[in-house]
């Protein structure tokens, strides 16, 4: 019996040999050790941390340099202007020569010197963390909260100092104003500072000739061939006006916003069939492409419920105001489905939801304007964030230069003061900027 026993562990004893040979000579099976297995997973997962946040600062870096390459252009421009007009009056003396040459010279060496940005790490960890530190903070411009009438507000009215339900804006880039006359079946052009506006588009009566408007919804500027695109909205057509003459671009489309990329293509929202198109400008003898929408009329991420007014940022991306929806959706290019960027939790006047959203602008920080029809109010979102903030308005529904009725298109001028169609008080309305 012993030896039946010494026979076992002998036994035993050369399979243990055995395996011991096996795994010095492949030493890769000590792999399926469960400590090993932690350790690769460790590996992975750090590994997809870091990729993450090596990307989050990377997105950073382009939001900011974008940004501030925005903010060198824009002083460069109101130092262009300035410039201008010193030409154009022909009265400067060696004080305004000298201002001009120091403001030069200070945003050229901003622009060499980005000294704004940079990369903080945290030694102490074994895997170093890093982040992004930026001495630039996003700036969140404010507006003065008591508006100046600079279009109508004297009644509603076919005079050229009147208004009737005043829809969509175009600020060009001399500050003139266009207007959609909505029951006026008119586009007027308000100069700056002007008493009255002047009749550019349609005026003539209500109807579908080619000179004639009825009920047009927007109006924005081609400036390729400085001509003036109108929404139609009653004759269902979009039409161009340039220098009185006129030729429909796209008929049969239940139109209401307007907008141009930066790639020369034009937007189209219909809000019957809850859809947006795009079509390459120039060629219209096609149904065009749809954007956003076009699944049937629905609150689904891949529907839309009269959408309204559009923009179009620099990336090709579609943001529309769904106003039945009581939200603003933002399309990816050639994306299947929209994401919910403002409102979507119902009509109401809480900071987290929209009542009838229409006019509709996003600034170069990817910040979201709104004009709620039905809050009487123009309220500011960031994507991703829960709730707005009121940007002017909400105070009550009136006539008072701290109040709105109704407010509809929304544009800024090149200063970033905002001018809001002020729709049932009949008149445009400017809230300059609080720099």
């Amino acid at each position: 019996m012993l030896k039946e026993e010494l026979d076992h562990i002998i036994n035993d004893y050369d399979q243990f040999k055995q395996r011991i040979n096996e795994q010095k000579q492949n030493p890769q099976i000590l792999q399926s050790n469960s400590l090993l297995k932690q350790i690769n997973q460790w590996e992975i997962d750090s590994i997809e941390i870091i990729q993450q946040r090596a990307q989050n600062c990377r997105e950073i870096v382009i939001k900011t340099s974008e940004t501030f390459i925005y903010d060198i252009e824009t002083k460069f421009n109101d130092l262009c202007e300035q410039i201008k007009q010193i030409q154009k009056e022909n009265e400067f003396n060696e004080i305004n020569l000298n201002y001009l040459t120091n403001e030069l010279i200070d945003i050229t060496q901003e622009l060499n010197n980005p000294s704004n940005i940079s990369i903080q790490q945290d030694s102490e960890s074994f895997i170093n963390e890093i982040s992004i530190s930026s001495s630039r903070k996003p700036k969140w411009n404010k507006w003065k909260q008591n508006a100046i009438i600079i279009a109508a507000g004297n009644g509603y009215g076919q005079e050229l100092y009147q208004l009737k339900s005043p829809f969509g804006i175009f600020i060009d880039r001399k500050k003139s104003i266009l207007i959609a006359d909505f029951h006026n079946h008119r586009i007027v052009k308000w100069k700056y500072n002007g008493k009255k506006g002047k009749i550019i588009a349609g005026g003539n009566r209500y109807g579908n000739q080619m000179d004639e408007l009825r009920y047009p919804a927007d109006v924005i500027v081609d400036q390729e061939n400085h001509s003036i695109i109108i929404a139609d909205r009653g004759n269902s057509r979009v039409i161009e006006w340039m220098n009185h003459n006129q030729q429909i671009l796209i008929d049969d489309i239940d139109c209401h916003g307007l907008a141009i990329d930066k790639h020369g293509y034009l937007y189209v929202s219909d809000w019957k069939n809850n859809e947006v198109r795009r079509w390459k400008m120039g060629e219209y003898n096609n149904k065009g492409i749809i954007v956003a929408g076009g699944n049937g009329k629905g609150d689904q991420l891949n529907q839309l419920d009269c959408p309204t007014f559009i923009f179009v940022d620099k990336d090709q991306a579609v943001y529309i105001s769904d106003r039945d929806n009581n939200r603003v959706m933002k399309w990816r290019k050639d994306a299947k489905k929209g994401t919910i960027v403002a409102g979507g939790n119902a009509h109401g006047e809480n900071l987290n939801q929209l009542y009838h959203p229409q006019g509709l602008i996003v600034d170069h920080l990817g910040q979201i304007y709104v004009a709620e029809w039905g809050n009487d109010r123009v309220v500011r979102w960031c994507e991703g964030k829960k709730e707005g903030e009121i940007v002017v308005g909400g105070n009550g529904r009136g006539n008072h230069s701290n109040q709105l009725n109704h407010p509809s298109g929304l544009s800024f001028d090149a200063e970033g003061n905002l001018y809001v169609a002020d729709e049932w008080n009949n008149r445009i309305a400017k809230f300059e900027i609080i720099l």
